[in-house]
């Protein structure tokens, strides 16, 4: 075990051989006394150094061969040997320690109190006796006028306290108030200097490390199976990230509606025999004049036996037979839209039919009114829908990379976006009441994929070409360009840059730095290969060196500059 030798000086006091106890950093403390070494020839000293070495869990030895120091040690059970290369041992020896010497055990502060105490006692004692001195000479005074005049109370108290009293002692009981601030005061800068000296001297390092940029490019495959990742190959594993939500987006309706009533009448049908025959006309038969529609409300048969002549409009007229038998019918029809443009008058011609028979009318159609209102086109509806697409899909986006969480890289090109049969609300053909705006809802699900950040990056750096001594401080975010699907996975192209610099921890860098002075730890940081600035940023002016203490030190890395 490594041990401290510690020569002592001739002018060394106890105090400064308990510092050198305390401050030594090995467990054994070898102490080498000069040869008029008083120090050493008291018990009460040899006892301190005992002490010291105890409560600085240390190990004392006395280097020497001076008999009396050898059993002032063997007292105090202190190892002693003759030389540094002989093994120590507490000597054994007989010494009687008188009680002057025990007293002497009390700690400085002990002593001075008792020193004062005393000191006091004989200062009262002298005051006594000068004042039954004076009460003596009074008594003489009377008795002989001639005699010697009788002397000052106080001078002689005075006289008597400084025979026996220290005069720093009799200053303070005189200032007591003066002498309570001095204290304070002392108490105060020996604080203040703890602190100053000890507690707050801290340092902040930074040191900028000169870098070069170098660029990344290498094709790596996808697995959407987390068994089937080998990251140390370039195949990484998508994570699926999705996010539901229900957009809606407002939209004009563009059409238009009459809500008005339907016009109705009835129109004439009919058709000639020449035969035996039936012509049926169904119920939903429609009957068009001027581009306006009627819609049949029932249907009719128009037929003829090819015989009974009464059955036929021309009423059997000779001239007519041979054109064949005329049958008609009347049928009640509706317009098919509401709007006054439907009541029209009668009319013998222009009429066309899906039935298969002539039409006409003898009698005006009305009852038809007008009410415009807007109305929803399945076109407005289509238009709403791409707008929704459009406009929410960087919406929806936005929202889902906010979501993620964790270090990953998020593949761009691979977010995609789904979205569920649109509603709008009024439907197609419904009316917009005034002040309204028709909506379109619909679910949509965001999907994008991420990949682990730090697998990617652990990847580009076992893929870098570095030397020895060098390591990469920053890689700059890492992206996947040319992300498309093939047969078998997910490919594309993982392209990032990164700095490389000298291989320099922050712990080297601490450890090169502890204890040593500003210029000094500053100059040496500066020789180091690869370090382009050295700030040291000192917590107080007074500050001349760094601490020793590691958590006083902050230590930061900073890449400087970059060269492409």
């Amino acid at each position: 075990m490594n041990k401290d030798v510690i020569y002592i000086e001739p002018d060394d006091d106890i105090t400064d051989i308990i510092t050198k106890i305390e401050n030594s950093k090995e467990k054994i403390v070898a102490l080498v006394p000069p040869k008029k070494a008083g120090v050493f020839r008291s018990v009460v000293n040899i006892k301190l150094i005992s002490k010291a070495g105890k409560t600085a869990e240390k190990t004392v030895v006395l280097v020497t061969v001076d008999p009396s120091i050898v059993k002032l040690a063997a007292a105090t059970r202190i190892p002693v040997t003759k030389n540094l290369q002989t093994a120590p041992a507490i000597p054994e020896a007989d010494i009687e320690i008188n009680e002057v010497a025990e007293e002497e055990v009390l700690s400085d502060t002990d002593d001075r109190i008792a020193e004062e105490i005393d000191r006091a006692e004989t200062e009262k004692l002298a005051e006594e006796e000068a004042n039954e001195e004076d009460d003596k000479d009074e008594e003489e005074a009377e008795a002989d006028s001639d005699k010697k005049p009788k002397k000052d109370k106080k001078a002689k108290a005075k006289k008597a306290s400084e025979k026996s009293g220290n005069a720093f002692i009799n200053w303070i009981k005189t200032h007591k108030v003066i002498a309570a601030i001095c204290g304070v005061g002392i108490v105060v800068l020996i604080l203040v200097l703890v602190w100053a000296l000890v507690i707050a001297p801290a340092v902040n390092i930074t040191v900028g490390i000169r870098t070069d940029s170098s660029n990344f490019s290498e094709t790596v495959t996808f697995v959407t199976n987390m068994a089937d990742e080998k990251a140390s190959e370039g195949k990484f594993y998508l994570e699926e990230k999705k996010m539901e939500s229900v957009a809606e987006v407002q939209f004009e309706a563009t059409g238009q509606k009459n809500l008005g009533e339907k016009a109705s009448g009835e129109v004439v049908v009919y058709t000639y025999f020449k035969d035996k025959g039936t012509k049926v006309i169904n119920s939903d038969a429609t009957f068009t004049i001027n581009g306006l529609t009627y819609v049949a409300n029932k249907g009719a048969t128009l037929s003829w036996d090819g015989e009974t002549m009464k059955d036929c409009e021309n009423n059997g007229k000779a001239s007519l037979v041979n054109s064949g038998c005329q049958v008609s019918a009347r049928i009640p029809v509706t317009a098919s839209s509401a709007g006054a443009n439907y009541n029209i008058a009668a009319s013998n011609s222009g009429w066309n039919t899906t039935a298969d028979v002539g039409v006409y009318s003898d009698k005006s159609m009305g009852g038809g009114t007008d009410n415009i209102v807007t109305v929803v086109e399945q076109a407005d509806i289509e238009k709403a829908k791409d707008e929704l697409k459009t406009t929410k899909e960087d919406e929806n986006k936005a929202k889902l990379l906010s979501s993620i969480e964790g270090n990953v890289i998020v593949i761009d090109s691979s977010f995609t976006q789904e979205t569920s049969a649109a509603v709008a609300t009024p439907g197609a053909g419904e009316e917009v009441k005034d002040g309204e705006k028709p909506v379109l809802k619909a679910t949509t699900t965001a999907t994008v994929y991420v990949v682990d950040k730090t697998k990617v990056e652990e990847f580009i750096t076992a893929k870098a070409k570095l030397e020895d001594n060098q390591k990469i401080y920053e890689i700059k975010d890492p992206y996947i360009e040319n992300f498309v699907k093939g047969d078998t996975g997910y490919a594309g192209k993982l392209k990032t840059s990164y700095a490389v610099g000298p291989k320099i921890t922050e712990n080297d860098i601490l450890e090169m730095v502890k204890g040593k002075g500003i210029g000094d730890a500053q100059h040496d940081l500066k020789n180091i290969y690869g370090v382009a600035s050295v700030d040291i940023e000192k917590s107080y002016p007074w500050v001349t060196s760094v601490p020793n203490d590691s958590n006083k030190i902050t230590i930061n890395l900073e890449v400087k500059e970059q060269q492409q």
